[in-house]
């Protein structure tokens, strides 16, 4: 028989031995190294495979959005932008950040309420106040204001440096599920616990009715910026601090509402604001107003304020903006370069876990020695049932070759291995060994294998009983795998035990019965 016939007729071995090649690619070689940042745990492994918070240590955060949602809103002619203000002018807080409105037809939309506690009962009085009328209000948001969540908590966790964080969302959108490996819980909760809204006002006196008070201007919105620097030190300088700029559009209105508070006045001003005193004598100061609450006071040197008053500085709209402390300073820039969260997580209503490196490093350890005793009590099993190395040894070789090849799959796709998913291999060992003992026994049942057709005969027959065992495994764990179902960890376990039977029945069980034919026959 030539080598092209040897091939042509084994060629679901090949196709076995290709598999375990290209695994090995995906696992090993540099050039499937992750591109992003996967934190230090990634960096030192000997492989590309990726691992989940439970071997690398991390935080997991998962809690809702904040919000209740008006459906079928009529909006009677007005822009979003006239709803929110009038829906806002109705609420104590008077904040149209507060409210959120968009057109789901021509005439009608939706209206979320998003401070922290809102209630339905809230929204409806809003609405009833402002005149607005509408179907049904319920508890949570729409599916926009969600995805723009994510998207925002995403950037922030880019813009804060935390490498490998993931966001997404489970079950059926109600919750968010926030992962950072390696990184302090604590930090995690203060990074995604602040919607992030920002703010420049200036802090003023005005006349009315013959007295003097002081009062915040707003000049710069978060969506006005143009650049946002990071955190700077600034230890020979003005001191901790973020270098911005303002779009060239807004930079004349900026220019002139500074110059007319008084901020850009004739050699500066000096800022003596003080929060917790209350409004008190100050010359005009800059405020770096972060989600309602006063962060930094600074005022305006002089060479700043005279390119303002002489209309230079709207030629290049660049200056700092002085926090006084570094961590300020980082807050502030993240919030900036991400964007303000659409709708805050209710954290109280979630849970937050952490897992130290440490521990992680003795889960991974764990998961090896469990993964290495069951391979060799299997090994040991099968070799004690047969006694005939032309039996057990293909078998033991195949099963594995199981696992690896999805190891191989979960470096290409970079899905973050956890405990169980490590459960799901070993499951797949077990099932896998299961399926090959019923294609042992069966072709070895009635007596020596004399024939390659009564082999081939016998084989089909064990094929279809093992077929039959695939399906059934495949539908009993195809609702754990659902990304519809919040059923956390069983997800990844359901996933890859389906994956190991499909593995299975479509490349190792066909090899097998082939490597077993070339051992027990001779034509």
């Amino acid at each position: 028989m030539s080598a092209w016939e040897t091939i042509k007729d084994n060629w679901r071995v090949v196709m076995l031995v290709f598999m375990l090649v290209l695994s090995s690619l995906f696992l090993f070689a540099p050039a499937f190294e992750p591109s992003g940042n996967q934190g230090p745990a990634a960096q030192e492994s000997a492989t590309n495979l990726q691992y989940g918070l439970e071997l690398s240590g991390g935080s997991r955060i998962r809690a809702p959005l904040v919000g209740v949602t008006a459906d079928e809103v009529q909006f009677d002619g007005r822009s979003t932008a006239e709803v929110e203000r009038d829906v806002a002018a109705e609420l104590e807080t008077g904040d149209s950040s507060d409210v959120i409105a968009r057109f789901s037809t021509n005439t009608s939309g939706t209206v979320e309420l998003v401070t922290e506690n809102a209630t339905q009962a809230d929204l409806r009085n809003a609405l009833d106040a402002a005149g607005f009328e509408y179907d049904t209000v319920r508890d949570g948001v729409t599916d926009e204001t969600r995805e723009q969540t994510i998207e925002v908590l995403e950037s922030k966790i880019n813009a804060a440096g935390l490498s490998g964080g993931t966001v997404r969302t489970i079950g059926n959108g109600d919750f968010v599920l926030i992962e950072v490996p390696n990184d302090d819980l604590s930090e995690v909760r203060d990074l995604v616990n602040s919607r992030g809204t920002v703010q420049i006002a200036a802090y003023h006196q005005v006349q009315r009715n013959n007295t003097t008070e002081y009062v915040n201007t707003t000049v710069i919105r978060q969506e006005d910026f143009q650049t946002v620097g990071t955190a700077q030190q600034g230890e020979q300088g003005p001191g901790p601090h973020v270098p911005v700029s303002v779009q060239q559009t807004e930079a004349e209105r900026v220019q002139r509402l500074f110059v007319e508070t008084g901020v850009a006045g004739q050699g500066g001003s000096e800022c003596t604001y003080s929060q917790e005193n209350g409004p008190n004598t100050t010359d005009p100061c800059i405020l770096i107003i972060r989600d309602g609450s006063v962060v930094s006071s600074f005022g305006m040197n002089p060479s700043l304020a005279q390119s303002m008053r002489n209309g230079e500085w709207a030629q290049d709209p660049q200056f700092i903006l002085v926090t006084g402390s570094f961590e300020r300073a980082q807050d502030v820039s993240v919030d900036l370069r991400a964007g303000a969260l659409p709708a805050g997580l209710a954290l109280d209503e979630g849970t937050a876990t952490s897992i130290s490196a440490a521990q992680g490093d003795d889960f991974k350890r764990d998961s090896l020695v469990i993964g290495l005793l069951a391979v060799l009590t299997v090994a040991g099993v099968v070799f004690f049932r047969y006694g005939d190395p032309k039996v057990a040894a293909p078998m033991v070789v195949t099963a594995f070759s199981e696992v690896l090849i999805l190891l191989g799959f979960a470096a290409f796709i970079q899905y973050p291995l956890d405990l169980s998913v490590i459960a799901g291999f070993i499951a797949v060992i077990g099932t896998g060994v299961d399926d090959l003992v019923i294609i042992a026994d069966e072709v070895m049942a009635e007596g020596d294998v004399n024939s390659r057709r009564v082999f081939e005969s016998r084989f089909r027959k064990a094929f279809w009983v093992v077929g039959a065992a695939a399906a059934t495994t495949i539908v009993a764990m195809a609702p754990l795998a659902s990304p519809w179902l919040s059923l956390g960890d069983l997800q990844g376990f359901a996933i890859f035990t389906i994956l190991g039977v499909l593995v299975g029945v479509l490349i190792t069980r066909p090899a097998y019965g082939d490597i077993l034919r070339a051992l027990l026959t001779d034509r």
